[in-house]
């Protein structure tokens, strides 16, 4: 029979065994819980990396990765606030953002394609006609080439990165056609485009051929150059940017970890048959 200073030690031993595992499941439960699930919103356009790399990187390290594509605008708004680990973005920082604790890495480059109905015979239009269609100052294809037909000019809404990088790009100081169709993604622009004989968009280059459309469009030339991988990688195309992911401050952990997969020289072919020109990954580390 135990003396009542031994029943004492016991129970004192018993707690603090108790105390003990249960701080232990108290710190294994809040690791897992940050390390196992990250989530990636924004882009549209960088939608299918996004979500290729997340199935590939779940499948190697365990963690889940949420993927959704709400526009790029949406997303950066989503990483500052912290609803998302990391924003996927088709366009760089505005001024304001740039205020913010936002880290970006450039994950590929880009070039934007001029899209058109397959039945229109114009093949290439220059920086000036362009903007001049887009504007609303030349609205029929006869003023470019074509047959008398009616440009139905088809925009992106504000919170694509593909919009702001057109508007950058080609736009500079004159304003969109307020007239023109605005539709929310890269989809629906292409499906309208495709079905309608006067109408023009554009859309990232690997979304020109499309395996999931049942209807083709045509990509113009752009000043005499064509919206080519090619092109694009060896500077020539005049409608290209780069494409992104922003954390709020360094990446870290999982989130840090995803990002770095994204660069490797794993997901560099993947890229590549998305229509993209990958980033070395020698220049994984965020700037």
């Amino acid at each position: 029979m135990r003396s009542p200073r031994s029943h004492g030690l016991h129970a004192v031993c018993l707690l603090l065994t108790a105390s003990l595992v249960g701080v232990l499941s108290l710190c294994g439960c809040t690791s897992s819980s940050s390390s196992t699930e990250i989530t990636v919103a924004g882009s549209t356009t960088v939608l299918p990396i996004a979500e290729i790399a997340a199935e590939k990187f779940e499948a190697q390290s365990g963690v889940h990765v949420l993927v959704s594509g709400l526009g790029s605008s949406a997303g950066i708004e989503a990483a500052m606030n912290g609803t998302a680990d990391i924003a996927s973005s088709s366009r760089d920082l505005t001024a304001s953002e740039r205020d913010s604790d936002l880290v970006s890495t450039v994950i590929a480059h880009d070039g934007i394609a001029i899209i058109v109905n397959e039945s229109n015979p114009v093949d290439d239009l220059s920086m000036d006609q362009l903007r001049g269609i887009y504007s609303g100052a030349i609205t029929n294809w006869s003023e470019v080439g074509g047959p008398d037909l009616a440009i139905q000019v088809v925009n992106r809404d504000e919170a694509s990165g593909t919009r702001e990088a057109f508007r950058t790009i080609v736009m500079g100081d004159t304003s969109f056609d307020r007239s023109a169709a605005v539709l929310p993604g890269t989809g629906q622009v292409r499906d309208v485009v495709s079905r309608t004989p006067g109408a023009i968009g554009y859309i990232s280059i690997g979304f020109v051929e499309s395996s999931n459309a049942t209807t083709s469009v045509k990509s113009l030339s752009v000043g005499g150059v064509e919206a080519t991988e090619a092109n694009v990688e060896n500077g020539t195309y005049p409608i290209s940017r780069e494409l992104y992911f922003f954390t709020n401050g360094e990446p870290t952990g999982a989130a840090y970890d995803y990002i770095q997969f994204v660069l490797s020289d794993e997901m560099a072919q993947t890229i590549r048959d998305a229509g993209y020109i990958p980033v070395s990954a020698s220049a994984g580390d965020a700037s």
